[in-house]
């Protein structure tokens, strides 16, 4: 898939065209199945059967939801696509109950042990949206997107050092008000 393709397909969306969302997720799948799996290890099979095919089709009813879609470029819309998978993650953690799952990507070296610390993070990073929203977009692409510092810089025009910072900054942060 290019990105072009992509950045095209999301205009198509965008000016109504019909069956252009059909062609986006189409195009976009295999990519969203990526980020998905990214997202749960072992499938996700300990929060209420959440796996990545779930998770990735689940997430593509809420990227549907009206006529229009959020972002109008590949890189707004796979970090859009990272935030819903987020949402739908801790949605499921907090039906879910005592049952626990666990993210693949680590803060500070660390794999979350419990759903708690999930939903606690989730919460964190509210916090952190309404103090400095760059950075918990950073924090968003990063950890939930599992997009490089390159990735998340060409997404949000910055420099791979400035992303850098950022995402030292976030979760030093995320630390402080997740203890």
């Amino acid at each position: 898939m290019q990105e072009d393709e992509v950045d095209t397909l999301i205009h198509r969306v965008n000016a109504g065209e019909p069956g252009a969302r059909d062609a986006l997720f189409a195009a976009a799948y295999p990519a969203l199945r990526e980020l998905a799996r990214a997202r749960l290890r072992d499938g996700g099979g300990n929060a209420g059967g959440l796996h990545t095919t779930l998770l990735v089709h689940e997430s593509y009813l809420r990227l549907a939801r009206g006529d229009r879609l959020r972002p109008e470029s590949r890189g707004e819309f796979f970090a859009y696509a990272a935030r819903v998978m987020r949402e739908y993650i801790v949605d499921t953690l907090r039906r879910a109950g005592s049952e626990s799952m666990t993210l693949d990507t680590r803060i500070e070296g660390q794999a979350p042990e419990s759903h708690d610390v999930v939903l606690r993070l989730h919460e964190a990073l509210a916090d952190l949206q309404a103090a400095e929203p760059r950075l918990a977009q950073v924090v968003e692409m990063r950890y939930f997107g599992g997009y490089t510092e390159a990735e998340i810089g060409a997404a949000l025009g910055l420099t791979e050092r400035t992303v850098r910072r950022d995402w030292d900054k976030a979760r030093l942060m995320l630390l402080s008000l997740l203890r």
